[in-house]
């Protein structure tokens, strides 16, 4: 059975910094191109950063994100992490991170984690 469970979501002032971490079971991690995407409310869920696999050389990162998230992945942890610093208002959303199989075309999404950035 494949989970996906993130975590490190929270509340932060604007100009804060936070690691959201996705630990992933049930899947060969390094077979697998992962994602983080944030779904506000009202809103589409929208590509936040995604890492490609196996050794995550090659890293896409949403226009409004990029300078100030990083994702990066640790294979041996079967873990993905997105680095946020410089936090907006507007980055509040619901954080999800995707696997998506580079051989088999599987998609797994994890639960969610909450970020709210608010003074």
């Amino acid at each position: 059975q494949v989970q996906l469970v993130e975590s490190g979501g929270g509340f932060v002032q604007p100009g804060g910094s936070l690691r959201l971490s996705c630990v992933a079971s049930g899947l060969t991690f390094s077979s697998y191109i992962m994602s983080w995407y944030r779904q506000a409310p009202g809103e589409e869920r929208e590509l936040v950063a995604s890492i490609s696999s196996p050794g995550g050389v090659s890293t896409n990162y949403g226009g409004s994100v990029k300078g100030r998230f990083t994702i990066s992945r640790d294979n041996a942890q079967s873990t993905v992490y997105l680095q946020m610093n410089s936090l907006k208002p507007e980055d509040t959303a619901v954080y999800y991170c995707k696997a998506l199989g580079f051989y088999s075309g599987a998609v797994y999404w994890g639960q969610g984690t909450q970020v709210t950035v608010s003074s």
